[in-house]
This record gives C-alpha cells, structure tokens and sequence, in this order.
C-alpha cells in the first residue's frame, strides 16, 4: 500500500490547484456523509473524523491534539495521526497519508477559498491573529487567493513567538508589522484571520471595520470561540459545512444555543456559494466565515495528493 510522508504532501501540493480542487468538489453533486469523534480532556484530545464523498471518495483522519507538546523540553508537533483514503468503487485501500502533513494545507485552503468568495475585492491589510502552527500556512493561502494584499499585521499574546514568525515570512512580498495592540490590529484590517486555542473571545465586533472580512479558524471544540457575540450581531455569517459547525463548534453552537443568533442568521456555507449563492455584498458589509475543517475537507485534500502521486510523467 503505497504511503505517503509529510515531505512528499508538501511537494505535491500548491495553493493555487489545491483551492481550485476544493472549490470544484463543492460545486457539484450530493452533500457529503460527515462523522465526527472526540475523545480525551481539553488540551489532549483524540479527533477521528470520517467523510463519504459522492465523486471525492471515502476517508478517515485519526489525529491527537496535544496542546502542550510545543512547549515541551523536546518539543513535538501538536497534531499527529494519519488519514486512510479509500476508493469508492470497492472499497480497496488506496493510501495512507500523514495527517498532520494534510491539516494546514486542508485548513488554509478552505479559509483561502471562503475568503475568495466572500472578502473585499482588494483587500490591502490583512492582520494574523496567532503565531502558531496554522499562521504562516493561513498567510500564505490568503495572499494566493487575495494578491492586493500590501500588509500583514501579526499578534500573539506571546510577543516574541509574533517575533519569530515574522523573521520567517521575508520574501512573501507584503510588508510584515508585529503588533501588541490587537484592538489596533484588527480595526487597521481588511482582512482578519484568527488561528489561536482561544476559548474566551479574543475579537470584538466592536473592533471591526465596514467592509472588514473575518476568517475565524482556531475554535474547533465545544467550548472554544474567538470572536464575541458582538462580532456575529455586526457580521453576515457564513460557514464552511453547517454539519460541522452548527452542533460542535462553540463559535456557532455557543451563540446559537443561548438565542443570540439563530439557524436562519448563517446565510450559506461553501456548497451554497460554490454553487451560486448570491452574496451580493456592499461595501460596507462585514463578512464573517467560520472554518469547521470537516473530514470531507481532508478528503478533498487527499484525492487530490493521491492523484498527484500516481499521475503518470
């Protein structure tokens, strides 16, 4: 069975055909079979998530989630597993792949997408929420889909990790500002992508600008938000999947369960807008996309490395 490392999804993968590849799973056909398990306390959690995609394929992502393995002596990476892809024909066993390897990518080019969708036209400013893991993949997407961007406004709580990341983007293009005012940061933006392990919200809608796009990424359990309910109330809400979002994710299933918004305020998700959905957005319309990362995501992801993998010279 052939297996594919960390090193190779990196070289076979680019933001410009993974996009297109994600936005053209979404445009057609059914809807995808999601399931989802979580297992383990805050900060060590076990995440299985399965897809049955019509067209895409079948597959299933087994990571851990170790939040402190950053700061460890010897650190190691936070996430860690492997994805399985079957073919749908049979049901065979096509390929294992490195599930970390997969998430950034996965992840990147959904918010990527979402933004291309939904942001300004030209957005210039883009302020990075978060110095960890997904920061860097999540600029890099962002400056794909949106190449007007002129500058990028980095904070984290820890400053010097913002330090550290910013070292590492010369060479992107646009110019790179560490911030310790995120208040500051997030109204100066056009475009906000927060990637933190937040579970009190970081962003206030106060702090956003009209026209503003906001890309929430980090929160992805029950309990977990970035943005206050002030953020939502101001914004048009837009999801990547309502199967994943609306029960499990505290940055929807918060707001939603105490009353603050309902089903009817998430106008689409990705399938929707894909497939047509008028967003019709004015000038002054604040968009808010929250990335849910389902199984079907990492699915589109690694057909797409497979077939990459096995494509004749």
């Amino acid at each position: 069975m052939l297996h594919i490392d960390a090193h190779q999804v990196n070289a076979l993968l680019d933001w410009p055909s993974l996009i297109a590849a994600m936005r053209e799973a979404h445009s057609t056909g059914p809807r995808p079979q999601i399931g989802d398990m979580m297992l383990g306390p805050a900060g060590r959690t076990l995440l299985v998530r399965g897809a049955f995609f019509e067209g895409v394929g079948i597959g299933l992502k087994a990571v851990t989630v170790f939040e402190a393995n950053a700061a460890r002596a010897v650190p190691k990476p936070t996430v860690q597993g492997e994805f399985l892809l079957f073919g749908e024909e049979d049901g065979s066993q096509l390929c294992s792949i490195d599930g970390a390897a997969i998430t950034p990518w996965k992840t990147a080019a959904d918010s990527a997408l979402g933004a291309s969708l939904l942001a300004p036209p030209a957005p210039r400013v883009m302020t990075m929420v978060g110095a960890g893991t997904m920061a860097r993949p999540l600029i890099e997407a962002h400056l794909s889909a949106r190449p007007s961007i002129e500058e990028i406004r980095l904070w984290n709580r820890t400053q010097a990790n913002a330090e550290l990341l910013a070292a590492t983007l010369d060479g992107l293009g646009p110019r790179i500002r560490v911030t310790g005012d995120l208040a500051e940061a997030v109204a100066a933006a056009d475009l906000i992508s927060a990637a933190t392990l937040s579970v009190a919200p970081l962003i206030r809608g106060e702090w956003l600008k009209p026209g503003a796009h906001l890309d929430l990424v980090g929160a992805f359990r029950p309990d977990m938000r970035e943005a206050d309910d002030a953020a939502l109330l101001r914004a048009r809400i837009f999801v990547d999947a309502r199967e994943t979002t609306m029960p499990h994710i505290g940055e929807i299933r918060i707001p939603l369960e105490a009353g603050t918004i309902t089903p009817a305020s998430i106008e689409a998700d990705l399938f929707d807008l894909c497939r047509g959905f008028a967003v019709n957005r004015a000038p002054a319309d604040i968009t808010l996309y929250k990335n849910g990362g389902g199984a079907h995501l990492d699915l589109i992801v690694a057909r797409h490395i497979f077939a990459r993998a096995t494509a004749g010279p």
